[in-house]
């Protein structure tokens, strides 16, 4: 007859050969999934070269009108409004800064998110607006280590961890926090330049100044979320963690940085959207009444996917599994009830599974916290639920998109966005299921988040595409765009 603590012993020894092989195999996908993913990237890009190739071919004949107005003063009703004076050059000149800015903000992005993937937040305890050199010396190393021993984490997570493992999440915090210092850097040093040669116009300078403001303040958002996390957990089972009400804000926060460089980007190398005809131009009218809906639908369901880690919705049973298993002192002395619910994660209430959570499509507790608002942001099993419903709506609404626009006659570039969005949401879905099911290793965790800003920057560019050309171009354009044969 077995004995429970038999029983319990066989069943740890399971679950260590099961992770074993399911680490083996997770890793070969991952290079599958991450190998595809770049393959996508690559093809978007082409399309987006494409597509800005196409419009310099058809805009140039309107480059001298472009410099004739920025010479009156741009005020032209009937003429285009531009945000760079100065020519052609200017315009690529700052095109080039403010899409490298961009670029430069969507790698913090993704640095940030290995920087939580692999728990690496919490391990720099004290912050200054301006930084500072790192640890040089053993001493100085020392003492870093000893003020964050003084952390929640390490007591409750990390507690052992040697001094070398603690040097590599302090080198990923100070890497995140040191690349945003830079961006400050590389922005504002042409900023000036830019503003003392004359190139930028006022609605534009204003527009900058917002930009680098919130960037800014970004590194305070930063620290306050951070200090969440140093603050003991209320309950002495709990796992110090960061506020996911703070997490959300600092990435909403990157996105809306993200986001308006890019589209000021745009809007500084390309004043107006590619149009060859009035019908074109209609047909892009009837498309963007679409694009703003699914725009919002893509942007709450990344906000919401902040929640998620933010309230370890996918990852942190996981990681108590980890620890358990490879501290069986700890094990051995935990009462029957706590082996038991150990055993109960092990089993499946983790929600590492789709389509179902579990074994139901739709957890019991999601409604437990009072008042009800607070499920949807602080309930691990809401929240998760939450994000896969928007995701999947996400796919389905992009997917309607193109059914929608089919037989539209649009601007090739409008069509091949939406052909390019419509695999990179399939993509993203795919990159999240798999980083579910594989419990977020950190290739799949960092994948899916670039696939979220690779997902962003189609619909940005979508909707800067078919927005309504300037009067003056209107006028000027036939009925029926020229076929050449």
């Amino acid at each position: 007859m077995l004995t429970a603590a038999a029983l319990t012993s066989t069943t740890w020894y399971l679950v260590d050969r099961s992770l074993t092989i399911m680490k083996a195999g997770v890793l070969h996908f991952s290079r599958i999934l991450v190998y595809v993913c770049y393959k996508e990237v690559e093809r978007i890009v082409c399309v987006l070269i494409a597509a800005f190739t196409h419009f310099q071919g058809n805009y140039k004949p309107s480059v001298r009108n472009m410099s004739m107005a920025a010479s009156v003063g741009m005020e032209n009703k009937e003429g285009l409004k531009l945000l760079v004076i100065g020519g052609p050059r200017a315009q690529k000149m700052v095109g080039i800064w403010l899409f490298g800015s961009a670029a430069w903000v969507f790698s913090m992005v993704v640095l940030g998110g290995v920087t939580r993937l692999t728990r690496s937040g919490l391990s720099m305890t004290d912050w200054k607006f301006a930084g500072g050199l790192p640890p040089l010396s053993d001493e100085e190393w020392f003492q870093k280590f000893e003020k964050y021993k003084q952390s929640p984490e390490y007591k409750r997570v990390n507690k052992g961890m040697s001094i070398e493992d603690f040097k590599f999440i302090y080198w990923m915090e100070y890497a995140h926090r040191m690349w945003g210092r830079g961006l400050g850097i590389i922005f504002a040093l042409p900023f000036s330049y830019f503003l003392r040669k004359g190139y930028i116009t006022l609605r534009l300078g204003l527009r900058l100044s917002s930009l680098f403001a919130l960037g800014a303040g970004q590194g305070f958002i930063g620290w306050w979320m951070v200090k969440s996390g140093l603050e003991e957990p209320p309950s002495e089972y709990a796992q110090p963690r960061v506020s996911p009400y703070r997490l959300a804000a600092h990435l909403t926060s990157a996105f809306v940085i993200y986001s308006g460089l890019f589209w000021t980007g745009l809007s500084a190398v390309m004043p107006e959207p590619p149009a060859e005809s009035v019908t074109l131009v209609r047909g892009a009218a009837k498309v963007k009444k679409l694009a703003l809906p699914v725009s919002f639908i893509v942007g709450i369901t990344a906000i919401s996917g902040a929640f998620v880690a933010g309230n370890d919705a996918v990852s942190v049973l996981f990681v108590l599994l980890l620890y358990l298993v490879f501290h069986k002192n700890l094990l051995n002395s935990m009462n029957v009830q706590g082996r038991n619910a150990c055993i109960l994660i092990f089993l499946g209430l983790a929600y590492n599974t789709f389509p179902k959570m579990g074994d139901t499509w739709i957890p019991d507790d999601i409604f437990d916290m009072k008042p009800l608002i607070r499920n949807f942001f602080e309930n691990t099993s809401t929240v998760q639920l939450d994000h896969r419903v928007l995701a999947t709506t996400t796919l389905f609404s992009i997917g309607a998109l193109w059914f929608a626009t089919r037989k539209l006659d649009i601007h090739p570039a409008i069509r091949s966005l939406i052909g390019s969005t419509v695999g990179m949401a399939a993509l993203q879905v795919t990159l999240g299921i798999s980083t579910l099911l594989s419990y977020v290793p950190v290739s799949l965790g960092s994948a899916h988040q670039v696939g979220a800003l690779t997902l962003l920057t189609l619909m940005i560019l979508f909707n800067h595409t078919v927005r309504k050309p300037s009067t003056h171009l209107l006028k000027s354009l036939p009925q029926v765009a020229k076929t050449i044969i």
